[in-house]
Parts: C-alpha cells; structure tokens; sequence
C-alpha cells in the first residue's frame, strides 16, 4: 500500500511537469519542484517506497504542518475541471494521505531529536531556495513576495518579516505534531495515534474557520477535510 501511494505521488509530479511542458507555460521562474510542497512530494514518495526514518520525519512534519495549509488555502490559478487543479489536489492531500499511513498506519514514529531535524533542514533548505530567488527572480516559497491567492501567510505579517513568523510558527507545529507520538510511545498504544487524527482534524476546522474563500473552494476543502478525516479513522481502526 505504502508503494502504491509512492507511485501515485511520483506519477503526479512527472506529469505535472510534463503538462506545463506540453503547454508551452513551462517557466524556470515558476515550474522548478523548488517550492517546499514540490520537495515534499518527491520525499514523500521516496519515504513510502524506501520508508528511511529521515525521509518519513520530513514527510510527516512537511505534510501536517506545511501542505496540509496548502490545501486549505491554495495558491492556485486553474480553477475545476482543469488537469493542473487534480493534478495539484492529488499531489498535495497525496502528502498528507503518506504521511498518515506512514506514522499512524505503519507505526513508523519520529525519532528523538526529529524536531530539531526537521526545522534545520527546512531552514537550510529556504535559505538555498531564498538564493535561486534571488539570482533568478523568481519567488519560490514565496520568500520574495506573498502570493497572490489569499493565504495564512497574509495573517502573519508583511513581507519580510512573515517568513520570520512563519519559521515561528512551523516550529511550533513541529512541536505539536510530535507529542502526541511520544505519548503514545511511552503510555498509551493507540493513544498516540488517535490524538494525531484528533490534532489534525481540530488545526483543519481552525484554519477553514480563518480561511475567506469563494463557495466552490470552500466546498473543496471540505470535501478533503471528509475524505482526511475517514482516512484517519481508518487507519486508527486499524492499529
């Protein structure tokens, strides 16, 4: 199962790629896979394939407290039925889906000093990318400039100083996302696993609540939020 979901999120971003080439909309300034969720599916799937400890740590922080934003509130200009819109839907709850199987489903839980890990390679990994933007002029990780689309991003400061709050603020979800596994780990089986669903239901329903949407994209994240929600269930029945 674990291989299937690899495939599906390695297909997505191979075709991704091939579709703005075949569109003739292929740019170095914007289609490179240097945005953190671009990163993300390609460890992701390499965690599902390989399931090395590092590369499920990334993809567990990245996807829970990084993509599962993205999804609620996208940065994303083609609108329904368009091919990038499922291709950018199937790549981003892919993460989060991976992420799910991989710590709640297979039991895989991060390891001491995870956090620590993590938050340095993301901050090492801006600051390369905050290079590339600067020497290219693009706005990867949007370190030079917010995005256009309405996203949390705006709630957290103007340009500089909102990739300082946003570091902030990925550590702290970091933080958050690994205590319900050291929980689970050192008293309760199960717990641990079920207060991750819980946790990541309850950060889903806050930002949907702060998020201002047209209908049609609100309708989508809920539409996500539900199939999230049964997965996560699933899996805890699982266990």
């Amino acid at each position: 199962m674990a291989r299937s979901i690899g495939l599906v999120l390695a297909a997505d971003a191979v075709s991704y790629s091939i579709g703005l080439a075949v569109a003739g909309t292929w740019s170095a300034k914007t289609s490179l896979p240097l945005a953190l969720c671009d990163v993300a599916v390609l460890v992701a799937a390499c965690a599902c394939w390989w399931r090395v400890p590092l590369l499920v740590e990334l993809t567990y922080f990245w996807g829970l407290a990084g993509t599962l934003q993205a999804v609620v509130t996208p940065d994303l200009n083609s609108g329904f039925p368009h091919l990038l819109f499922f291709q950018y839907v199937a790549g981003h709850l892919g993460i989060v889906v991976a992420a799910l199987f991989l710590v709640v489903g297979m039991r895989i839980s991060p390891r001491p000093g995870a956090v620590r890990r993590t938050f340095a390679i993301t901050v090492g990994y801006s600051a390369v990318v905050g290079i590339v933007d600067g020497v290219t002029g693009a706005n990867y990780m949007f370190l030079r400039r917010p995005p256009g689309e309405w996203t949390l991003l705006r709630l957290l400061g103007p340009w500089p100083w909102y990739t300082l709050s946003a570091a902030a603020v990925a550590l702290v979800l970091f933080t958050a996302l690994v205590v319900p596994s050291m929980l689970g780990n050192l008293r309760l089986p199960h717990g641990g696993a079920l207060a991750i669903a819980k946790l990541v239901i309850l950060l889903y329903g806050i930002e949907m609540l702060v998020t201002r949407a047209e209908s049609r994209a609100v309708w989508l994240r809920i539409g996500a939020a539900t199939v999230l929600a049964g997965l996560m269930v699933r899996s805890t029945l699982s266990l």
